[in-house]
């Protein structure tokens, strides 16, 4: 791995395992700040909303910085929030400091993702986005779990301390690694909002939201599906949720890899095989066996769509990339959004925790649906850009 991208996956390490990390200390938060388990459980919804607002707010205050310094000052928020997170004297403060670290979420994976791809050559940018988002995947698998026994251990406030050192680190190796020689000229604001103009972009936008979305229906609420359907303990739930963080670390790599060979077919063939998954697992969920195995496979197909779901808006944003870039993280989170109100609406309205899977299938053929859309709308256009391409050659 080169050593720019080792210094932004460190970085995506670090911002992975403050988001998820809050869901392990739940109680220990709660008990500590006399409020009630759903009341702490905001903070993750507050996290979350902070992504969604601060993506595109602070890629618009950074997008005339170079590339280097506007990671350096988000890595500075990054740091800010999670010391505040530690000192925090009541819940309160607490959710305001968790917004403030989620700020620098959004805008450093979205400026990442840009600065990453322009590390590499053209044939080799999803694999390299996804070197980048591999720090995020093993955050799932180490250092959620590091730092929920940390903090269960000494306290919750020393898990958010590891977490500020963390940052630390990653602002150094940003500052010492990343070079300035991949910046482009700083674009105007209003170069970058006209972008959007462009209905591939919001596609792409909203493939994201449901590619993702998807697997949150069933994530959200995979706890009690393993333990109330296919009967495994609280701790065998624990267990199954690192092999699943394992199958998310593998699909981040296998997508980048497809998507560099053939962005589009391989992004419809992902969406096609999370939405079999889906299916299956609604009669696998029964056994513990098949169950941990669907698990397994379900992972590696939820994270083999985030390195192409990023490049595509990378690849039809290229004129102003950081702020759909950015605005694409917003949607992986708002597709977290939408699929745990849509599992909990299905839930509320009689469906079962086993069928649930179903839910999620919909929506990633719904994903499906939306990607051969646009693949369909670049054909159509293909030949419209390469006779205007030659217009321009001939007059000349």
């Amino acid at each position: 791995m080169p050593l720019p991208l080792l210094a932004l996956a460190i970085s995506a390490f670090a911002i992975g395992t403050t988001e998820f990390l809050i869901m392990g200390l739940l109680p220990d938060v709660a008990r500590d700040l006399s409020v009630t388990i759903p009341a702490a459980g905001l903070l993750v919804s507050g996290y979350a909303l902070g992504v969604a607002v601060g993506a595109p707010l602070l890629a618009v205050l950074t997008s005339r910085m170079p590339r280097k310094l506007a990671l350096q000052l988000l890595m500075g928020v990054f740091i800010v929030g999670n010391v505040m997170c530690a000192i925090a004297g009541n819940y309160a403060l607490l959710m305001v400091a968790r917004v403030v670290a989620s700020f620098a979420h959004g805008s450093f994976f979205g400026i990442g993702a840009v600065v990453a791809a322009s590390l590499v050559p053209q044939e080799k940018r999803a694999s390299a986005i996804a070197m980048m988002f591999t720090g995020l995947t093993l955050a799932t698998v180490l250092g959620v779990p590091f730092g929920t026994a940390i903090g269960q251990q000494f306290g919750w406030r020393v898990a958010f301390w590891i977490v500020s050192g963390l940052g630390v680190v990653s602002l150094i190796g940003v500052t010492a690694l990343v070079p300035n020689r991949h910046d482009i000229a700083p674009a105007s604001l209003g170069h970058e909002v006209r972008v959007l103009r462009d209905p591939q972009v919001w596609l792409a936008l909203g493939m994201t939201v449901l590619g993702f979305g998807g697997v949150f229906v069933v994530f959200t609420y995979i706890a009690p599906i393993l333990e109330q359907v296919s009967g495994f303990s609280p701790r065998g739930v624990t267990l199954l949720l690192v092999l699943f963080g394992v199958g998310l670390t593998l699909g981040n790599t296998l997508g980048g890899k497809l998507a560099d060979r053939a962005l589009m077919p391989s992004l419809m063939g992902i969406l096609a095989a999370l939405a079999v998954v889906m299916a299956i697992f609604t009669k696998t969920s029964h056994a513990s066996v098949p169950a941990a195995i669907t698990v397994f496979v379900w992972g590696i197909a939820a994270f083999a769509t985030v390195p192409p779901l990023q490049m595509r808006v990378v690849a039809k944003a290229s004129a102003a990339p950081n702020l759909a870039s950015t605005l694409n993280i917003g949607a992986f989170n708002m597709g977290n959004a939408m699929g745990a109100w849509l599992g909990g609406l299905a839930i509320t309205h009689g469906i079962a925790l086993a069928a649930l899977p179903w839910v999620a299938a919909a929506v990633a053929i719904a994903a499906l649906i939306l990607t051969w859309a646009a693949a369909r709308l670049d054909a159509r256009t293909a030949p419209l850009r390469a006779a205007g391409m030659a217009v321009r050659q001939d007059a000349c």
